[in-house]
């Protein structure tokens, strides 16, 4: 089918080159001779035929058509060859992503503490989605699991009292392994009125550059922020920045009232040109900084399929960039859209490092979810710098794996560092997170590193007798504040078939097996698309929007894709 294509669209070129150079006047009548020698000897007497060349209207109406740069000199030439075709269409999908070294399982003894950052981004899972409705498997290193599991949201308790989130435990079987357990860790950020939310100072920064001319690019981003507009008041502020080949400010910082003159703005991009990306974002740091309101939510909102290739444009100096500007404590959203030159692994790394997060808008569902029924959520930051550290006592578990997050992992040392960058958590938003752990007492076998010549491990008497399973500590900072608060629970061990788990727990367990499988994990084990399906089914909770619905959909499509 793939090979067809490529034939037709050769054909194509041939046809169309052809046309224009009848209508420019070089086609000529050739009388066919009904004697064969006669012709030969003809055709070799004949002058040599001048080779025709198109004129700049011509070249321009096959530019247009998306013809190879090679159809200008075509005029009388055969049609390139289908394997040139073939290298051609290989190198024009330039998608980067950033390589995954998947969690390995590390013995309690010699390594008692995990330590990383919590991650609310969810761009993983709806690129997948978007490879999977095109019929095709998604690179390995597209799939994060922490993002997959993180797209949907739990059932979680509110939290009492002083702290803006609460923190929910819970062990079971592990679905894929029978022989180990599965530990289950959720927050659940406070949910705030929305009356009494603080005014918002928001840029915009859209990428109108040649690179975001298709359709699922910058007509579905402007379609995707107009439906932001419906979610603002008069209190609130935008400011529309652009860049392509150089930044520019499109409108200064305008009450989110005036929606027309906010809609014209935006009516008003066209994509062409380079990708002055640094630029362009010094630019909306400087225009959020100028419009800073106290207290507020003060926010860089970048829209781009991450192209950068103007100015700025490494990841390495993008992500310092964007460092030194976090310190004006102007928060930072990313949107990812488009296909073929998608540049994930730059986004999730400036995300990162910008008090951010970052979501990939497929349809106008998804910017629905974003900036409409998840708004609030997504762009109200309750607590900043949340680190995760669990300390697993080695009477209890001989070795442990955490799920996912292998961008986000932190050393031991930076959990009581406030100086040290981790993630944030908006309103009403949950993160979660599993640990696959293998029972103390377990023969299957765990690499060590080799004997130490100096000390040596011993266990505190009387922690054989106890059943805590591990110990779950939290660090946060206020929005508005440097220094972090502690919190601290333990979690006790328990024989539970995962069947009479919670449905938190089998739903989040279910996605975390298919990110595996698309992985092609070595922990996956024997696990099927079947099985995984069947556990998602018995914990679809009360799915209003169909998330989970679709997600089963999902699950049967790699499964028919996998055959």
């Amino acid at each position: 089918m793939k090979q067809t294509k490529k034939l037709f669209q050769a054909l194509l070129i041939v046809i169309i080159v052809g046309a224009l150079l009848a209508v420019a006047g070089c086609g000529k009548e050739i009388a066919v001779q009904e004697e064969m020698a006669p012709m030969q000897k003809r055709d070799k007497a004949a002058p040599k035929k001048k080779e025709q060349s198109l004129t700049v209207d011509q070249k321009d109406m096959l530019k247009q058509l998306g013809t190879p740069k090679e159809a200008e000199t075509l005029a009388g030439a055969p049609a390139p060859a289908t394997e040139r075709q073939e290298v051609a269409d290989e190198g024009f999908n330039t998608e980067e992503y950033d390589k995954i070294n998947e969690n390995q399982f590390k013995d309690a003894r010699e390594n008692p503490l995990s330590t990383f950052s919590i991650d609310v981004d969810t761009a993983s899972y709806t690129n997948v989605r978007r490879y999977l409705a095109s019929n095709h498997l998604p690179p390995k290193d597209s799939v994060r699991i922490e993002e997959m599991i993180n797209y949907f949201t739990y059932d979680y308790p509110q939290p009492k009292g002083d702290h803006p989130f609460s923190i929910n435990t819970e062990i079971a079987s592990c679905p894929w392994s029978k022989e180990h357990k599965l530990i289950h860790i959720g927050l659940q950020g406070k949910k705030l009125d929305y009356k009494n939310f603080k005014p918002s100072n928001l840029v915009l920064l859209v990428d109108s550059s040649g690179s975001m001319s298709d359709q699922n690019k910058l007509p579905l981003l402007k379609q995707s922020l107009k439906l932001m507009l419906d979610e603002l008041d008069d209190r609130d502020r935008i400011a529309v920045v652009a860049y392509a080949g150089s930044a520019g400010l499109i409108l200064p910082s305008t009450p989110a009232s005036e929606k027309n003159a906010i809609l014209d703005a935006l009516d008003s991009l066209q994509a062409g040109g380079t990708t002055a990306g640094g630029a362009g974002i010094q630019l909306a740091y400087n225009v959020a900084k100028e419009n800073i309101i106290t207290g507020g939510n003060n926010r860089v909102i970048l829209a781009t399929d991450g192209d950068f290739n103007v100015g700025v444009s490494s990841t390495s100096d993008l992500v310092r960039l964007i460092e030194e500007k976090r310190k004006d404590d102007i928060y930072l959203t990313i949107c990812g859209f488009g296909m073929g030159n998608y540049k994930d692994g730059r986004m999730e790394q400036i995300s990162n490092a910008g008090n951010g997060n970052y979501f990939y808008i497929d349809t106008i569902k998804e910017a629905e979810k974003v900036f409409v029924k998840e708004m609030r959520a997504n762009m109200f930051t309750i607590a900043k710098d949340v680190k995760i550290q669990v300390e697993f006592n080695p009477a209890r578990v001989k070795a442990y794996r955490l799920v996912g997050y292998e961008n986000r992992l932190l050393a031991n040392e930076d959990f009581d560092d406030d100086t040290k960058d981790a993630g944030e958590l908006g309103a009403g938003h949950t993160v979660t997170a599993l640990y696959e752990i293998i029972p103390a007492g377990s023969d299957e076998g765990v690499r060590k590193s080799g004997d130490l010549k100096y000390q040596e491990t011993k266990i505190k008497e009387g922690v054989s007798q106890s059943n805590e399973v591990m110990t779950l500590k939290f660090r946060y900072k206020p929005p508005k504040q440097e220094t972090s608060l502690l919190i601290q629970q333990t979690l006790e061990d328990r024989d539970v078939e995962v069947s009479r788990s919670s449905e938190n727990f089998r739903f989040s367990a279910a996605v975390a097996g298919f990110g595996m499988m698309l992985r092609d994990s070595k922990f996956k084990g024997d696990l099927t698309f079947q099985q995984l399906a069947a556990l998602a089914k018995s914990s679809l909770g009360d799915d209003t929007d169909g998330y989970r619905a679709e997600f089963l959909r999902l699950l049967d499509t790699a499964r028919l894709i996998s055959k």
